[in-house]
């Protein structure tokens, strides 16, 4: 089993080491202080020059305006491989977490988590990445998306640049 590890984490860190060369495909991370200081044509600048697909409106009740980004929303749903022994399962778990913890420490995941029900579709994560085949390709990097324990469903999705979740 540390076999496996060891190779889901350097296949891992190749693939996204080879991503990040790509200077279209790195993620935006812009820090929130300077971004109140710049103009929202300056962010939604920086933005496309990255490949990320956005819009802006006014907000009739602030004035201010809002930028829209694009985001890839990806539904973990249960796999057809779910018979594994518990303990092959517990180490899928644990290369699963560290998978989605690696992905948002990288900035291409902003939040992830589990539905609270039993149902089909396990979890979300949301992609941060300037295209869906490039959400995809991260996704299906999961070690419990390669064992066959998940499958991955993935949506755009458009979110306000910069809001935080209450």
């Amino acid at each position: 089993m540390e076999r496996l590890t060891a190779l889901v984490l350097f296949v891992l860190v190749t693939c996204l080491s080879c991503k990040q060369e790509e200077a279209n495909e790195k993620p935006i991370v812009i820090d929130e202080e300077a971004q109140h200081q710049k103009l929202v044509s300056e962010v939604e600048a920086e933005l496309k020059k990255a490949g990320y697909m956005t819009f802006n409106y006014v907000d009739e009740k602030t004035k201010d305006t809002v930028i829209m980004q694009q985001y890839f929303i990806a539904f973990l749903k249960s796999g057809p491989n779910r018979d594994q022994p518990k303990e092959v399962a517990d180490s899928l778990q644990n290369l699963h977490l560290e998978h989605l913890g690696r992905m948002y420490e990288l900035g291409y995941a902003d939040i992830s988590g589990p539905f609270g029900d039993d149902g089909e579709i396990r979890g979300i994560t949301i992609y941060n990445t300037p295209t869906q085949q490039m959400a995809d390709s991260l996704a299906n990097l999961d070690p419990m998306v390669q064992a066959g324990r998940l499958q991955i469903e993935i949506h755009p999705w458009w979110a306000a640049k910069g809001f935080p979740l209450r």
